[in-house]
């Protein structure tokens, strides 16, 4: 009898069809030589301390560090837990072999090679490796199984987060408890946590920060000029003086950049009455229009969705945590209408290709409230080979799973909320495949001579749409769809067209001055947050850049919105409308831990790509472990000592 175990009783029910078992017994489903189980996530877990000597139940600082020796699995404290348990574990103790149907990532394997160890498993195991949960991909899924060993890295990957977790948890919540909460606060617990304590201190540094802003006043000068407003400039000279360091430095190494000067700068003044004197020097005399510079560009289809960019879009367009944009992709997938959710790549394989015009046509017979939600959006790109972009396919960015996308199986039966979120990933999977949005950007550059001031420079931009491409993808739903999609603005930028304009000309002008305030930072949002998250503290609006620091975030995609999910439970963090405050416990955490390392998203952004270099051999295990420990007990000394 072949035994497969999947992470959750839907997942199993979809797997068992397929495999033709069709019988409900207790706790699984049987059928053509198949008995098919399921766990409810996690069943086991690391023990607790007093689970390894006694001494450890009693919180003290001088049982501290604790280390175990070798650490061990139980079982969770749950009724419901047990009894699924024994059914896995008398089923496995008579399969001939087991196929692993975990989720399929870290996270996955972990849970289910606990469940096995538990069970004490002796038969081969292989492993079942799918980004969907359509029929097709189970079945394609079941004729391609691998050896369990093949994820024995993934496991151990695993297996060291939890361990990393449970060590530093555990000892740094008694030490700093024990040693820093007062006596009239007995009861109090300071919980630290790897990726919790980081990121708790992003968000009291960010608030610290607004706090203590002090801002600072200045006056800008602009002008009308047949009835456009152009700003007043001013030549940056650090960047123009970089600049030329940059080309000369090209050029002792034998190559040619192309400069960047003149580079400007938008110009202001320190006080009222040194931006009055200008305006009265130069309104009187003519504006003359000194070079006018067209430009053409293109803008490329927006990225496909990895988890953080879709937990970013939904918290930024509809107000939904990162918690709740989770549960509703996760949905989504075991309806079998998205592709696997817990990713953190943007970009898709190749051999996903051929499969893309039979996700488009699911895409064209999509319906809601009887009418057809993507038809004329796919119409366009029928009757002729996809584009394949570079941008989209790349087997090197693409490991374990691929960007979520639709499956092609339309949807039917979603709540208001799940089809906001699915309709998001499909205008982003069709929009991925229209051409680049072509535009026109005019600058224009004006000057007023005063015997006063000299040259006083002014500029303005427009920007014109030659061709929408991908854009019409975002445009607004009609008034007759039943969700109110993507607002038109979003995702291209206004009417920004200017008159025509001739160098050499000139005319008179309405110069104006006009009071400016330094803003102090905005509030971390959770979307704000979660792209903190990503990239170890440091705000990065370049996508490539963003990509190449993934590897030291804080986190995994899948645990941050369980993270913000924990601090606010804990009274750390709150909602105030839109933006995430900290409490004063929150405050007065952050302020206790005296060791940057427990604190530092960088640090643990380093140790987050170690795990992810055990998964890929780059890393040993015990090396990490090893570390890990000295880490741990350097920490106790420095804070016992302090």
């Amino acid at each position: 009898m072949i035994v497969c175990i999947a992470e959750k009783p839907s997942v199993a029910r979809d797997i068992a069809k397929v495999l033709g078992a069709t019988h409900s017994m207790n706790g699984y489903i049987e059928g053509n030589g198949y008995q098919v189980t399921w766990t409810f996530g996690h069943l086991c877990e690391l023990k607790e301390p007093h689970e390894y000597t006694p001494m450890w139940k009693k919180w003290s600082l001088a049982q501290l560090p604790m280390i175990p020796p070798r650490f061990g699995i139980k079982l969770k404290a749950d009724r419901g837990v047990e009894e699924q348990f024994r059914v896995i574990e008398s089923l496995m103790q008579k399969a001939d072999y087991i196929v692993n149907c975990g989720d399929a990532g870290q996270e996955g394997e972990l849970i289910q090679r606990w469940v096995m160890q538990k069970a004490q498993v002796k038969c081969p195991v292989k492993r079942l490796w799918i980004s969907s949960l359509t029929e097709e991909a189970i079945r394609e899924g079941f004729q391609k199984l691998k050896d369990q060993s093949a994820y024995e890295r993934l496991y151990l990957a695993g297996l060291c987060r939890a361990i990393g977790d449970w060590t530093l948890g555990m000892n740094a919540t008694r030490l700093y408890t024990l040693k820093y909460r007062s006596a009239s606060a007995a009861n109090q617990v300071f919980s630290i946590g790897r990726v919790q304590t980081p990121t708790l201190a992003l968000i009291v540094n960010r608030q610290k920060e607004i706090e203590n802003f002090v801002p600072r006043q200045s006056w800008v000068l602009s002008t009308m000029y047949r009835d456009t407003k152009f700003g007043a400039i001013a030549h940056d000279e650090d960047a123009e003086a970089e600049d030329a360091a940059n080309v000369a430095e090209a050029a002792k190494q034998g190559k040619t950049i192309k400069s960047k000067c003149p580079i400007y700068k938008q110009m202001e003044y320190a006080t009222e009455e040194e931006g009055k004197a200008v305006v009265d020097d130069i309104k009187d005399k003519p504006l003359h229009v000194i070079e006018v510079i067209k430009k053409k560009g293109t803008e490329t289809p927006p990225r496909l969705y990895d988890l953080t960019s879709l937990q970013v879009d939904c918290n930024k367009k509809f107000g939904f945590s990162a918690d709740q944009t989770l549960q509703l992709i996760q949905s989504l997938y075991e309806k079998k209408f998205t592709t696997y959710p817990r990713v953190d790549t943007t970009f898709l394989p190749d051999d996903v290709y051929p499969k893309c015009p039979q996700v488009m046509n699911g895409l064209y017979l999509t319906q809601a409230a009887g009418r057809p939600l993507y038809a004329d959006l796919v119409k366009p790109l029928g009757g002729k080979a996809l584009r394949k972009s570079k941008k989209v396919f790349d087997n090197s960015k693409v490991t374990d799973h691929h960007a979520i996308i639709p499956t092609g199986v339309p949807p039917k039966e979603l709540t208001e909320m799940e089809q906001m979120v699915f309709d998001l990933i499909a205008r982003s999977f069709i929009a991925a495949f229209y051409d680049d949005c072509r535009f026109e950007t005019t600058t224009v550059i004006a000057e007023v001579q005063s015997e006063s001031h000299g040259q006083v420079l002014f500029r303005t931009n427009g920007k014109v749409i030659i061709d929408e491409g991908w854009k019409v993808c975002y445009k607004k739903a009609a008034a007759s769809a039943p969700i109110q999609t993507v607002d038109e603005a979003e995702g291209g930028e206004g009417k920004d067209t200017l008159p025509v304009f001739k160098k050499g000309e000139e005319g008179p002008h309405v110069p104006s001055l006009a009071e400016k305030w330094t803003t102090p930072p905005k509030p971390y949002t959770e979307a704000t947050l979660l792209r903190a998250m990503e990239t170890a503290g440091r705000f990065v609006d370049d996508e490539e850049l963003r990509d190449a620091m993934k590897e030291n975030g804080i986190g995994r995609p899948s645990t941050r919105a369980a993270i913000i999910e924990t601090l606010k439970k804990r009274n750390y963090i709150r909602r105030e409308r839109k933006s995430l405050a900290a409490t004063p416990t929150g405050v007065m955490l952050i302020d206790t831990i005296n060791d940057e390392l427990l604190k530092s998203a960088e640090l643990t952004g380093i140790w987050e790509k170690k795990l992810r270099q055990i998964e890929s051999q780059q890393y040993e295990p015990a090396t990490f472990i090893a570390e890990l420990k000295q880490m741990v007990s350097d920490l106790v000394v420095s804070v016992l000592r302090s």
